[in-house]
């Protein structure tokens, strides 16, 4: 050994420690909690095991405190007993899926805002970042909008979201 290196102890393989044997517990019982929140469709494409599954459904119907603790707390048993790793992609790519929607949805609200603010000019704007945009259709979509717009309200009417429909799916 040279100076100054030092030899780095060789870790030992035994059980883990009960710290990190209680941080594996909360992450369990974490991962079943983000399971209860879930839609049945969601669920079911997780493809769980039937006890999880069912443990999952039952819990959305508990209304005690107590008792909704202890079946998180079963969850969290349960989901030790499997690879959490196939649910945590899943759940991530559910996540990125809503996050780019929710993108979606408030660039389509920017421009409904823009277009009923500004009227001719927005257009003009949209048109030259859309080539393929029938303009006569657009023109007719944003003075409907502004027409029936109440001053102030910032509420839209049909046309509004009409307006709205209509960039969600040209932006889409």
């Amino acid at each position: 050994m040279r100076p100054f290196e030092t030899e780095e102890p060789e870790a030992e393989e035994g059980p883990p420690s009960k710290s990190a044997r209680k941080r594996a517990a909360h992450a369990a019982q974490d991962l079943g909690e983000a399971l209860i929140g879930l839609r049945d469709r969601d669920l079911e494409a997780l493809e769980l095991p039937s006890a999880l599954l069912e443990a999952v459904r039952e819990a959305r119907g508990i209304r005690s405190r107590a008792a909704a603790s202890r079946q998180r707390q079963y969850i969290g048993k349960l989901m030790r007993q499997i690879d959490p790793e196939p649910i945590r992609r899943a759940l991530a790519a559910r996540s990125a899926r809503d996050a780019e929607e929710t993108q979606r949805f408030k660039r389509a609200e920017h421009w409904r805002e823009r277009l009923v603010a500004e009227g001719e000019a927005a257009l003009d704007e949209l048109a030259a970042a859309r080539a393929d945009l029938d303009r006569a259709h657009w023109a007719h979509l944003v003075r409907a909008a502004r027409a029936e717009q109440p001053a102030g309200t910032g509420r839209q009417g049909p046309a509004g979201r009409a307006l709205f429909r209509a960039l969600r799916s040209l932006l889409g």
